[in-house]
């Protein structure tokens, strides 16, 4: 199954570092939560870190949207775990706030279209809802980091869209109009611009 917005996301199990240690990862134990799926190039690389860790950073912000964020690429469990051992200031992401998955036979990065010739994972990021239908797609170049406020505001129009009935225009934030997906709707909307 190849990952399409509108469908159920493509499951997977695969080998992961949870919370330090070795385990197993099954993306529909995840069910009742909204989940975002981070793909990424490479372990010890230059511009991952910096994504992982503004994401980890603001797990708070996630748990309280009910998300949660699994981090995946082509590295294996034990490169994952090495690298959650280097301190940060030495380019590491040591106490990193969540999981991540080792795709090393690239499956999973293949099934949400991610994987390059080169077999490294595009920054490819995708948002589930609560019941694993896939709502959002961004795919970034590899020198091209993502936004965490984004995808916080996208997780906020998931919620409020399907809670609600509504549509969320452009540059949508949380407590702002919504619009009725109608005629009248959009005039109503655009009547209070």
């Amino acid at each position: 199954m190849t990952a399409f917005i509108t469908q159920p996301a493509p499951d997977f199990t695969a080998e992961a570092i949870l919370h330090g240690e070795f385990g197993t990862l099954k993306l529909s134990d995840y069910r009742g939560k909204n989940v975002v799926l981070l793909f990424y190039p490479a372990d010890f690389s230059f511009l991952c870190p910096t994504e992982l860790l503004a994401f980890s950073d603001t797990r708070e912000a996630f748990k309280a949207r009910n998300a949660e964020i699994i981090g995946i690429s082509v590295d294996s469990k034990f490169s994952h775990f090495a690298w959650t051992q280097v301190e940060r200031r030495e380019g590491g992401i040591k106490d990193i706030e969540f999981p991540l998955v080792s795709d090393l036979n690239k499956d999973i990065a293949r099934a949400y279209g991610v994987l390059l010739p080169s077999g490294v994972a595009l920054r490819g990021l995708f948002i589930l809802n609560k019941e694993g239908l896939l709502k959002h797609a961004t795919l970034n170049h590899n020198d091209l980091g993502r936004n965490v406020e984004e995808v916080l505001r996208l997780l906020d129009a998931i919620d409020f869209s399907e809670a609600n009935g509504e549509l969320c225009p452009a540059n949508w934030k949380k407590g702002e109009k919504a619009m009725v997906a109608s005629a009248a709707g959009l005039k109503e909307w655009a009547a209070s611009k």
